[in-house]
C-alpha cells in the first residue's frame, strides 16, 4: 500500500460513524470531567469534606471511579479520549489545513492521549496516586537533566502561552471556529466564561513552574490541584476560588454542546 492509499483510508476512517460519535462521546465525557472538578474545587474552597480533595483531573477520576456506574463511564471515557486522540493526531498529520491548525491538533492529541492513559490507570489500576507528587517527580527529572532549569522555565512559558491562549479565545468567543453551527447563545456565554476561567487557573500553574525554574527548586511547581489551594490562600481566597470553580465547570458545560456541534 502506498502512502497515497494510506492517506485515503485514514481519511476515510477519520470519516466513519464510528469514529465521529467515539470522539463526540470524548468531548461528552470530557464535560462530565470539567463538572466534577469544578465541584472538587467549591469543596476545597469551603472546607467540605476537609477542603483536602484533589481539584483536578486526577480526583474527578477517582470521584467518577467511586460511584456505582464510575467503572463502566470510565472505560466510556477511555475509548472516546482514543478516538478523540487518534482523529486529532490523524488529522494533524494529513490535514489540509494550515500548518498552525495541524499543530494544534497534533498538541490537543497528545493531550487527548494523556487523558486516556490517565483514565486507563484508574479503571484498570484503581488510582493515579497523588497529582502534586507527580508534577514534582516530573520537575525533579527536568531539574536533574542538563540545562534543567532552563527546561523547566520553558514548561512555565509554553503553560503561560496555553493560559492566555485560553482567555483570549474565551474573550473573543473563538472556539466557536471549533463547530460546525451556532450552539446557542447559554453555550457561548459557558464556553466564555469557561475558557477564561481555566486560563487563569493555567496561568498561576505556568508562574509556579517559573518559580520552580528561578529557585531550582521542584517542589515550587504545582499543577492545577496545587494552584487551585494557593488561590484559596489568597486575599478573598474562598470568593476567588468559588469563581475560577464555577467557570471550570461552565467549560464542562460548553464541552457537552462541543460534543454535539464540534467540527469532526
Amino acid at each position: 500500500m502506498n502512502p497515497t492509499d494510506v492517506t485515503r483510508a485514514t481519511r476515510e476512517a477519520n470519516e466513519s460513524r464510528v469514529v465521529e460519535w467515539g470522539a463526540r462521546t470524548g468531548f461528552a465525557v470530557l464535560g462530565g470531567l470539567h463538572l466534577l472538578i469544578g465541584y472538587l474545587a467549591l469543596s476545597v474552597a469551603w472546607g467540605v469534606g476537609g477542603g483536602s480533595r484533589e481539584a483536578d483531573q486526577s480526583g474527578a477520576l477517582r470521584t467518577l471511579a467511586g460511584s456505582p456506574v464510575g467503572e463502566a463511564l470510565l472505560w466510556v471515557g477511555v475509548v472516546g479520549f482514543v478516538l478523540l486522540a487518534l482523529w486529532s493526531l490523524t488529522e494533524g498529520v494529513i490535514g489540509r489545513s494550515e500548518v498552525a491548525d495541524r499543530a494544534k491538533l497534533l498538541a490537543r492529541g497528545i493531550l487527548y492521549g494523556f487523558f486516556a492513559w490517565s483514565t486507563i490507570k484508574v479503571a484498570a489500576l484503581g488510582g493515579t496516586g497523588n497529582s502534586e507528587r507527580q508534577t514534582d517527580d516530573v520537575t525533579q527529572r527536568l531539574m536533574s537533566s542538563p540545562a534543567g532549569q532552563v527546561l523547566v522555565g520553558i514548561v512555565g512559558l509554553v503553560v503561560l502561552g496555553v493560559a492566555v491562549h485560553h482567555v483570549v479565545k474565551g474573550w473573543r468567543a473563538g472556539f466557536l471556529e471549533d463547530l460546525r453551527e451556532h450552539p446557542g447563545r447559554w453555550a457561548v456565554r459557558a464556553g466564555r466564561f469557561g475558557y477564561v476561567a481555566k486560563g487563569l487557573a493555567l496561568a498561576v500553574v505556568g508562574v509556579f513552574f517559573l518559580v520552580a525554574a528561578w529557585t531550582q527548586d521542584p517542589q515550587d511547581a504545582k499543577g492545577l490541584d496545587g494552584a487551585l489551594k494557593t488561590l484559596k490562600d489568597m486575599t478573598a481566597g474562598p470568593l476567588v476560588l468559588t469563581v475560577v470553580a464555577l467557570g471550570i465547570a461552565a467549560y464542562g458545560v460548553y464541552s457537552f454542546a462541543r460534543a454535539r456541534y464540534a467540527r469532526l
